[in-house]
């Protein structure tokens, strides 16, 4: 097989938790859309994830809070046309299953129902692991995500780096092994120091995917705009920037609208006799 060719079969929940400790790399990334929703799946990423991260790259909210259980559906019904082979997770958002282990439920059977969505991803640890056992045997796939969680960035002071107290790095660690114990079949580490990351990745069963956590993870993270440099002025230290679209479609923009007031566009060949 080529550097450049992919596996056509469909990704599942099982398939990618059976790459645990095969070091075969898995590759997560955002899409919120059809279009870039194909484009990744014809990239070859393997899982394709409709993230409560639409608040700020979407909908320009400082925070993921505003999103609701709605939102998250409406997104990632149109990412499931784009995707054939992918995996499909899905966020569950803020106070979306925080009040119970009922509300979490529901929302997640949403989620699957109406969104198409093949697993959903919550923050927290300990507090849900009982969320977490329930869901994985209703038989719905569960991504964990501990360490930085954007959901609670009002109680631990905004987006910061945690897990470098030995505090923090006691309940980093719990929270992993709770949400991995309970079923979780990946977890997300966003934002601890990359030795922590490698401890959890060498301690749970859960594959580990990082998003600021180092290379030693089972796999990688990243958000859509970042990586397409949609924004331009956002780049925090963990983004590889592997294109600059922000800048290319600002170009483009001006170059039509140039073009439009001296006449240049439509063209005759542009144009029906």
């Amino acid at each position: 097989m080529s550097a450049t060719a992919k596996p056509s079969a469909k990704l599942t929940a099982a398939t990618l938790r059976a790459r645990k400790g095969t070091g075969e790399r898995t590759v997560f990334l955002t899409a919120y859309d059809v279009v870039f929703a194909r484009l990744a799946d014809e990239a070859g990423i393997d899982a394709v994830l409709v993230g409560d991260s639409m608040g700020m790259v979407v909908q320009g909210e400082r925070s993921t809070l505003g999103v609701t259980v709605d939102d998250v559906v409406y997104h990632c019904r149109i990412v499931s046309r784009g995707i054939a082979r992918a995996h499909l997770v899905a966020d569950l958002p803020f106070m979306s299953y925080q009040a119970s282990v009922e509300d979490g439920m529901r929302a997640a059977g949403r989620l699957i129902k109406e969104g198409a969505a093949e697993a959903v991803k919550l923050e927290g640890g300990e507090d849900v692991a009982e969320l977490t056992r329930r869901l994985v045997r209703a038989g719905i796939p569960v991504v964990g995500h501990v360490g930085l969680t954007p959901q609670s960035i009002h109680q631990i002071g905004g987006f910061k780096v945690q897990g470098r107290t030995d505090a923090q790095r006691a309940k980093v660690l719990a929270d992993a092994r709770a949400v991995s114990e309970a079923g979780a079949y990946a977890v997300v580490l966003e934002a601890i120091p990359h030795a922590l990351a490698a401890e959890i990745t060498a301690s749970v069963a859960a594959l580990t995917i990082g998003i600021g956590a180092g290379a030693d993870c089972d796999g990688q993270v990243m958000v859509m705009h970042d990586l397409l440099g949609l924004q331009p002025s956002w780049k925090p230290r963990f983004v590889r920037r592997y294109a600059e679209l922000g800048q290319a479609a600002g170009d483009a923009f001006a170059a039509y609208a140039a073009d439009v007031r001296a006449g240049r566009f439509p063209s005759r060949e542009e144009t029906y006799e």
